[in-house]
């Protein structure tokens, strides 16, 4: 897909390619991208198409894209307007050609998809496989309501939420899958039981990303034993919003392997699934659970290797 548009979203720093890093033995290199998205699908997917192939080319094999990569539209009611039906439509279309045509799992962030309401639409992040084939879906759960002076959210009013925890066994391991909001509640990742990465795409606001988004980042990734991927939104909006950024990858044991704070761009690090298993072993807490989440009975657990 190449199409030619006119930018709608606010311009940005941006970061030039990452170089391809020699990997050792068990290691897979994953990429988080960051948008600046704008009220036009088709410039969104222009830019898209573009940071994506800047990853591919750095060599990772999984790469994420932020929450409404597509849209951010002038009002919250846009993305119920463009949305699409399951399997049909120009996103999910470009999500699987570019796929396909890169050779690698591509998580679209989130997709607005029709839920049989006129005015609401399943906040959805896409899992495509290295052939371009559609392998999961999670539904966003926990929706994001603030008030707070002149910030006001509701996505309640256009957004019917999920009702599944989604795990994906992929080559690279198994991979727990969320969208921002949901970052806040700890026991949706209980529920996921264990996993070996966690995906977190977000536009999350400049105010609360500022407070929590870091912190929380790296707590979900201290209490799971896992790698997170933090895709997100990040600069200033057509609709005048401002989006936190900072889109990371944590490891397991909480440090931040690769960040970038603003703008347009790629993140990639190398999920060590060997370290991963070391600290595992040395700090067995996962095995030292005692309480139960009470959820674990509706997980998903999609095979996808």
């Amino acid at each position: 897909m190449s199409p030619k548009p006119s930018s709608s979203f606010a311009k940005t720093r941006s970061r030039s390619a990452p170089k391809p890093q020699p990997e050792s033995y068990g290691v897979v290199r994953m990429a988080a991208i960051q948008m600046a998205s704008g009220p036009n699908v088709a410039a969104n997917l222009a830019e898209a198409e573009r940071l994506i192939g800047m990853a591919a080319d750095a060599g990772a094999k999984l790469i994420a894209l932020p929450e409404y990569f597509a849209i951010m539209g002038l009002k919250d009611t846009d993305k119920v307007t463009v949305r699409e039906q399951p399997g049909k439509g120009p996103i999910q279309a470009f999500l699987a050609a570019q796929a396909k045509r890169h050779g690698v799992w591509l998580v679209g962030g989130s997709v607005p998809l029709d839920c049989g309401q006129p005015k609401k639409v399943y906040n959805s992040c896409l899992v495509y496989n290295d052939k371009g084939r559609l392998v999961a879906r999670y539904d966003k759960i926990h929706l994001f309501g603030l008030s707070l002076g002149n910030e006001q959210y509701r996505e309640e009013a256009t957004i019917m939420p999920g009702n599944r925890v989604v795990v994906v066994e992929t080559p690279f391991g198994r991979m727990g899958l969320s969208i921002c909001y949901d970052l806040r509640f700890p026991e949706l990742y209980r529920a996921m039981g264990v996993v070996d990465f966690i995906l977190v795409p977000s536009a999350f606001t400049a105010t609360t990303g500022k407070a929590h988004f870091e912190t929380l980042i790296r707590a979900r990734a201290i209490e799971n034993l896992a790698y997170v991927i933090a895709p997100a939104q990040g600069g200033y909006h057509l609709s005048g919003r401002e989006t936190h950024g900072d889109t990371m990858i944590v490891d397991p044991w909480g440090n931040v392997l690769d960040r970038l704070p603003r703008g347009s761009g790629v993140v990639t690090a190398g999920i060590n699934r060997s370290y991963q298993e070391s600290l595992r072993a040395s700090l067995p807490a996962l095995k030292h659970r005692t309480l139960n989440c009470g959820n674990e009975g509706a997980v998903e657990v999609v095979k996808a290797n």
